[in-house]
């Protein structure tokens, strides 16, 4: 997720070369960072690889249908709300949609301006439930970047220490390489720093707080 002095980061994924540069101008003028997929591998791939704010989502695209590619997001625990655009708009369609974990549907032809009010709306529903992220035993809250680890006082962690920690706990059930990790919160270090600040916060808040995944990487901890 981005912080608040950012541009809020969208993943558009769909494979209409034209709406997707019509798209494309429309959102980075409205002020989103916007990343493009044109088919439904490399959409899941970024899904499951950086943080968005929100994602708009074709269901007919090569490689990996839409609502299949949610479904693959969702079970590997990304939240990043889904605001799905599509040319299949019956009552079963959207139903379809929404059962496959979508936020919102917007059947195609549609509207600029209710598509951009609706992922306004999106935005601010994520944000009034995303701030403070469950941990094994406790919370973490990212406006103060203090962790509460059950009656224990709470603890403050710095800038890097929080956004590991968020990056595990936003998405709980997915063990990340260190690959990912640089990608996503240490893009101006080595790998090599990642186990540092496992080991910062571990120490802060105990060992059960990140798992290391023998082979693989890491992943939010079970607790004890």
């Amino acid at each position: 997720m981005s912080s608040p002095e950012d541009p809020p980061r969208l993943l558009l994924i769909e494979d209409e070369p034209k709406l997707v540069d019509m798209l494309s101008t429309l959102l980075v003028d409205e002020g989103y960072e916007v990343d493009t997929a044109t088919d439904g591998q490399r959409g899941l791939h970024l899904g499951l690889t950086r943080r968005y704010d929100v994602v708009v989502l074709d269901r007919g695209l090569p490689a990996v249908e839409g609502l299949d590619l949610l479904i693959r997001l969702r079970s590997r625990g990304v939240t990043v709300p889904t605001l799905v655009l599509s040319a299949l708009g019956n009552p079963a369609d959207r139903v379809a949609g929404l059962d496959a974990g979508a936020e919102d549907y917007l059947a195609k032809p549609f509207d600029i301006d209710e598509l951009l009010a609706r992922l306004r709306a999106l935005r601010r529903r994520h944000l009034d439930t995303a701030r403070v992220l469950p941990l094994p035993g406790g919370a973490l809250d990212l406006d103060t970047r203090q962790a509460t680890m059950g009656s224990e006082a709470p603890v403050r962690l710095s800038e890097r220490e929080c956004a590991l920690l968020a990056t595990l706990a936003g998405r709980p059930s997915r063990v990340f390489t260190r690959t990912d990790l640089q990608v996503l919160v240490f893009d101006d270090a080595g790998q090599d720093v990642i186990e540092t600040y496992v080991h910062y916060l571990r120490r802060k808040l105990g060992r059960g707080v990140v798992d290391t995944v023998r082979g693989r990487g890491y992943q939010l901890g079970r607790g004890k």
